[in-house]
């Protein structure tokens, strides 16, 4: 993977509220295009993940979330949601270890399952408000998927760690600082938003400017390294 890669692609997070947004929105309204672009999963990484990324030269724009902003995000999906019609249960993360469920969607990947393992993690994490940091979560997924309930513990394997870090290599060579975050050729798209900006680059047709927000969104700046 690397920036001067062709094909249109997403970071995405199953941590991130707004990543889930975007999947709604293009599961629901743009499956053409969903269909069709790579899909690399983004998340904090922990000690080991980061002390690969080292070796690397890679340090990723990540920085911890101030306490304002946090409560602003727990506001604002509820918002979100709520502008749709759409059930949200905002999960307790008791021991972030993003992972255990990044790696595990790595390793439902190359057995052919990524975007039901997505699917269905979205589904545990922002519906049923269950912990993707605990393995029981993940096995749970894995075998309704009909996988080896094994991938809960991808994060013990060196070769998917390996892995995940050239995604999260990736992202910085894209220059993608939050999620989620789309690449068309030279052009970056951050946050739920610009969902349909990235649909039409990838269509090949004009964006009509419109934001994907289901509420007007006032001009905002956002630090580097957040989430949108």
């Amino acid at each position: 993977m690397n920036r001067r890669k062709k094909n249109p692609r997403w970071y995405f997070s199953l941590r991130s509220p707004y990543s889930w947004f975007a999947y709604r929105d293009l599961t629901e309204r743009y499956p053409d295009v969903l269909d069709t672009i790579e899909w690399i999963p983004y998340w904090e990484p922990d000690e080991e993940s980061t002390r690969l990324l080292s070796e690397a030269g890679v340090t990723l724009p990540v920085m911890p979330m101030h306490r304002a902003k946090n409560f602003y995000i727990l506001r604002d999906a509820r918002r979100w949601a709520q502008a749709r019609d759409w059930k949200v249960t905002w999960p307790v993360d008791r021991a972030p270890h993003w992972e255990v469920s990044h790696l595990a969607y790595l390793a439902a990947e190359e057995a052919g399952r990524g975007k039901e393992f997505v699917a269905l993690a979205y589904q545990a994490r922002w519906n049923e408000g269950r912990d993707l940091a605990e393995r029981t979560t993940i096995a749970g997924i894995a075998r309704e998927l009909g996988l080896d309930p094994g991938i809960a513990d991808a994060v013990d394997d060196p070769e998917l760690r390996a892995k995940g870090v050239r995604c999260l290599v990736a992202a910085y060579h894209d220059d993608a600082f939050g999620v989620p975050f789309f690449v068309h050729g030279r052009e970056g798209f951050w946050g739920a938003e610009r969902v349909s900006a990235f649909v039409a680059a990838v269509r090949g047709v004009s964006w009509d400017g419109g934001s994907d927000a289901p509420f007007p969104v006032p001009p905002a700046v956002n630090p580097v390294g957040q989430e949108r």
